[in-house]
C-alpha cells in the first residue's frame, strides 16, 4: 500500500465543544495521558504514506486562532478551517476546503485518540475497491427497545447489527454527491455512511477495535487514560 501514491485526504470534525464532557476546555483540546485528544487522533494519519492532505474543522475563535501545539503543524499537510453549528457542517466545510487531488477522502472523530495505523490501512484498502467503507464493531450485548416510560417492550436481536466507529472511508465523489442533498434530506443521518447510505450506495464494514472508543464522558476520559497507561 506504501508504494501507491498519497490520494486519501482525511477530514477531523471537531467543531463542537463537548459539553457532555464536563466543564474544562473544549473536548477535543483536553489532554489524555498528556496529549491534547485531538493531537492523538490526527497523528496516525499524518503519518500514513497515502495521507496527502488532513484538514481539521474547528470553532470559528479555535480556527482563527488555534493552541500553539496545532498551529505549529499548519502547512501544506495539515489545514485547519472553521466548523459549523453540526457536525454534518463541519465535515462539509472541511470537504470543501480539501486538496483537489484527494480522490479518496476518510471522515475521522477527533474524539477517537486511538486509531491505529491498522485501521486506516483497512479503510483505505476497501475503498480502493471503489466502495465506502466504515469500521465498526459486531454488537455483542443483549439489545431492549424500552418505552417512555422505560418498560421493555422489545428484544431486539443482534445478528449483523454493528456499532459505527470511525474512520469511515468513500471515494471523493460519492461523498460529494451525499453532502450536495439538502440538509433537510439527511435529517436523520449521525454519520457520513448514513448519509451515503441514503444514496442507494453500498456501505461495507470493516470489522475494528474495542479500544478505538469515542470519548465523550468523563467516564470515558477515565478508561481513555487507564488505557494509556497501559
Amino acid at each position: 500500500m506504501a508504494a501507491r501514491p498519497p490520494n486519501v485526504g482525511v477530514l477531523i470534525p471537531a467543531g463542537g465543544r463537548g459539553e457532555r464532557a464536563g466543564p474544562g476546555d473544549p473536548k477535543q483540546f483536553r489532554l489524555i495521558g498528556g496529549i491534547p485528544m485531538l493531537l492523538r487522533a490526527l497523528r496516525p494519519f499524518a503519518r500514513h504514506p497515502r495521507v496527502r492532505s488532513i484538514v481539521v474543522a474547528l470553532p470559528e475563535p479555535d480556527a482563527t486562532a488555534p493552541p500553539d501545539w496545532l498551529g505549529e503543524l499548519i502547512g501544506d499537510r495539515l489545514r485547519v478551517v472553521p466548523g459549523g453549528t453540526t457536525r454534518r457542517e463541519s465535515v462539509g466545510c472541511a470537504l470543501r476546503a480539501l486538496d483537489p487531488a484527494c480522490t479518496v477522502v476518510l471522515v475521522h472523530d477527533a474524539a477517537r485518540p486511538f486509531v491505529t495505523l491498522d485501521d486506516i490501512d483497512a479503510i483505505i484498502e476497501a475503498v480502493d475497491t471503489g466502495r465506502a467503507a466504515i469500521v465498526a464493531l459486531p454488537v455483542s450485548d443483549t439489545l431492549k427497545r424500552a418505552d417512555a416510560d422505560h418498560r421493555i417492550v422489545e428484544t431486539v436481536p443482534r445478528e449483523r447489527l454493528w456499532r459505527a466507529q470511525t474512520p469511515q472511508g468513500f471515494p471523493r465523489t460519492l461523498l460529494e454527491r451525499a453532502y450536495e442533498e439538502p440538509a433537510h434530506a439527511a435529517k436523520a443521518a449521525t454519520d457520513d455512511a448514513a448519509l451515503v447510505e441514503a444514496l442507494g450506495a453500498d456501505v461495507m464494514v470493516v470489522p475494528g477495535r474495542t479500544a478505538n472508543l469515542k470519548v465523550t464522558t468523563p467516564e470515558d476520559f477515565r478508561l481513555a487514560e487507564a488505557l494509556v497507561a497501559q
